[in-house]
Order: C-alpha cells, then structure tokens, then sequence
C-alpha cells in the first residue's frame, strides 16, 4: 500500500498537468535554441513561481530547485545542438536526497519537482509514488523483490520518493531484507535513469550514516538539498494560511496568544515544524467547537463560526505545562 503524500497543510497543491499537453511540451522543447523558447513552451517558471509564492520560507531550498531548472533547461538546449554526454546513457543523473526535519515541505517540493520534469520532458508521466521501508521490504525470504519490483513499476515514468530512505539497512539484523530492496534500487536507479527520478528524505544524520554505509547509492544521488527548519514568524504565516483554507481566522488577541504558544511548543521535544503547526491548529478548533457547543440556545454568526478565539488556544497543554 502506497503511503499517502504529505504536504504542508494549507499550502495549494500543483494543478494537475494534462498528459498530453505535458508531452507535447515536452517534445516541444527538443528543437527550442533559446532559454525563452524551453520556458515558453515548457511552463515550468510558472511552477518555479508557484514554488514561491505558495510555500513559506525555504528560501535556499527553492533557489536550488531554480538552479537545477536552469541546469535542465541547458541542458537540453545542449542536446538540440547534438552536445550528448558521453557514455552508454545521455541522461542527467537526477536523483536526490532531501534533508530535514518533519513538516518542512519535501513531499510537497518533489511534487514540484516532478512537475518541472515532466514538462521539460525528462520523465514521461510527473506522477510522484511515495512509499516507506514497509512497501518496499518483505517480512519473508522471496517477498521483498516482488514488493520492490511492483513499486518500481508503479513509478516508472516520474518519481520515487522513499521517506525515511535509512531504514531499508539495519545492519544490527541479520535476517532482515533490506538490503536486498537497496541492491534491486541500485540497479534500477543507474540502468532506468531515464524514466525515474528516485528522491531519498530523511533526517540528515541519520542520511550520512545510510550514505557512508552504502556508499553505491550516495554515488548515485546527485544532488542533496537541506531543507531548514521554520522560524516562528514563518510558521505563525503558516497557520494563518491553514486557517484562511478552512474559512477561519484569528480573533482578537488569538494570533499573538498562537505566537506564544509557538515559541514555547518549539522548545519542547518532538516538534515537527508544519505538521505540529497543523495538529495545534485542529486541537483548537476542537476546543472553539466545545465551547460554542456549550452554548446550545445561541444564535451562531458567521463569526462564531469561523473564529478561532485566545481562550482556544490558551487552553493547550503547553502553556498548562509552563505554569506549573
């Protein structure tokens, strides 16, 4: 069973690209001369931009999403002009490893990421298949390779994005599978190039650690990209942006009162940037729900109804936890 993707709540979602249009651009691109004639008929500044103004922060993040954009988009002008690589494949090595903590966008980026690629034509379908160590390894001898063939099958054409990518090696585990999994991605990463893009996430650590024990697939990840975490003011936009997508607000004092609350939960173990954003945001409204709920002959305006207000947010564990 695929994991489903995760992206940052609140944040729109790339509009789904016609296969056919997308092909096209994508044949387009094959006699462009110029930069402007890969943009124009490629679109992907569009998704570039839609990059920045969609997602908070990630500033260095998104300028090296721009920068391989750039890389691509030569670098297909180089084949129009016959400058192939040498070598059995004239295909960019593309594969990545995204680094970071929870909730800093990377599921949301590589969907951005397969859409530029399919519009310029570096892989067929720009769909984005995400799994985890348990769709890829099997619990018994014989079962992983088929696991891990029918997900590879699954994201031919676009991209494979394996969250958690350090846990398919434990090599404390003699009976486990893992490696096995690694030897068949290995295998498909070098020979299939051309028709997938295989995104490793995880902490960065934990990523070196995965890369210095299985050097094969570190050679084979060509770019690695850091995603940084979120300051305060960036999550604070963050949840404003959530609540503005479930027709809610802040009242007064309740924005100020979810910046406090922000700054301490950032402080306490186990906070994951986006999503932790996102849990606070539901508990809330759980307790904005409650107490207007409680009120059972009141007659509710729209902004009752759409207001989160301090006492909401103010009820939270957290603030609970530093008075005590």
């Amino acid at each position: 069973m695929t994991t489903p993707l995760y992206s940052i709540p609140g944040a729109p979602q790339p509009a789904a690209v016609a296969a056919p249009a997308a092909a096209a651009a994508g044949t387009a691109v094959d006699g462009a001369r110029t930069v402007n004639e890969v943009l124009a008929v490629s679109q992907v500044e569009a998704v570039m931009d839609e990059l920045d103004r969609d997602l908070i922060g990630l500033a260095p993040v998104k300028q090296r999403i721009r920068d391989i954009a750039a890389l691509l988009v030569i670098d297909k002008l180089r084949a129009n002009l016959g400058l192939a690589r040498e070598g059995r494949s004239s295909a960019p090595s593309l594969h990545m490893c995204f680094t970071g903590n929870p909730g800093t966008g990377k599921t949301t980026v590589a969907l951005r990421i397969a859409e530029i690629l399919h519009r310029l034509g570096y892989v067929r379908k720009g769909h984005v298949v995400s799994v985890t160590r348990d769709d890829l390894v099997g619990q018994y001898i014989g079962h992983t390779a088929p696991k891990t063939k029918e997900v590879l099958k699954r994201a031919m054409g676009g991209v494979l994005f394996i969250d958690e990518a350090y846990y398919l090696y434990r090599p404390e585990n003699e009976r486990d599978y893992g490696q096995e999994a690694i030897e068949i991605l290995l295998q498909v990463m070098e020979n299939n190039r051309d028709d997938l893009v295989v995104i490793l996430a995880g902490y960065k650590d934990r990523m070196d650690t995965f890369f210095r024990s299985n050097p094969g697939m570190s050679s084979r990840i060509a770019h690695h990209i850091d995603f940084p975490d979120y300051a305060g003011a960036e999550l604070l936009q963050i949840a404003e942006r959530m609540l503005a997508g479930q027709h809610y607000r802040f009242g007064d004092g309740a924005r100020e009162a979810f910046a406090e609350y922000l700054e301490r939960r950032m402080r306490q173990p186990h906070f994951a940037n986006a999503r932790s954003v996102r849990n606070a945001l539901d508990r809330a409204r759980l307790r904005a729900a409650s107490r207007l709920f409680a009120d059972r002959d009141r007659v509710l305006t729209e902004a009752d109804l759409t207001t989160i207000m301090p006492a909401d947010i103010l009820a939270s564990r957290v603030f609970q936890a530093s008075a005590s």
